[in-house]
């Protein structure tokens, strides 16, 4: 029994980290949507909307296949978890880069336009004011993109990564105690979610200007 736990958690260690890049994928590629669709600029707004209807459109399962599978018939290998963060990284980036807008339109025009009266730069008044309060506003829609990633890790067991799926479909086929390992599993996925969720809102909380609240 020692030995099943030790692996699961193994297992459970590749999945955070499977977890936490994505989500740092999503984050840097929806914060990129958010910031170039401020722009303006047609050509812009019209390659993020080719590349948002792509990428929300695909099978999670799809692309990893296409990026790890595919992309070596041209001469491009890509490490494992390069392809989970070219691949589930990219379809939750599409998907924050949505959630970003919405917050970016919820900031008061009113405490731009006194930042800039004030002397700041363009640069500065996003710095400075816009992007904290976006970040803040778009926690409830960050937490559900990550729950999301959570639940598509497991596909990092196609393509070699031992996470705690792959470690308790090889425990399962050996031990033949399928019900207990993987309920073991289930009880794991739920403690990684709520670590996580109860950090985000610790971070939330501990960055919280008062007074301030999301929409």
């Amino acid at each position: 029994m020692g030995q099943i736990l030790s692996l699961l958690a193994t297992g459970a260690g590749y999945t955070v980290l499977v977890t936490l890049a994505c989500s740092a994928t999503g984050i840097a590629v929806g914060l990129a949507i958010a910031v170039l669709g401020r722009l303006g600029w047609r050509t812009v707004d019209a390659a993020l909307a080719v590349f948002t209807y792509v990428f929300r459109g695909i099978p999670v399962l799809v692309l990893l296949f296409i990026v790890f599978f595919g992309l070596p018939g041209i001469g491009v290998g890509v490490p494992p978890l390069v392809s989970m963060m070219l691949s589930l990284g990219l379809i939750a980036g599409a998907y924050l880069g949505e959630v970003f807008r919405g917050a970016l339109d919820s900031v008061d025009a009113g405490e731009i336009l006194a930042a800039e009266a004030m002397g700041m730069s363009r640069l500065q008044v996003f710095a400075y004011i816009e992007l904290p309060q976006m970040l803040r506003f778009s926690v409830p829609g960050m937490i559900n993109e990550f729950t999301t990633i959570l639940k598509y890790s497991p596909f990092g067991y196609t393509v070699g990564i031992p996470e705690v799926m792959k470690q308790a479909m090889a425990l399962s086929a050996t031990t033949l105690r399928g019900v207990e390992i993987y309920c073991a599993v289930g009880l794991l996925y739920f403690a990684i979610y709520k670590v996580l969720v109860t950090g985000i809102w610790a971070l939330e909380k501990r960055y919280r200007v008062p007074g301030l609240t999301g929409h």
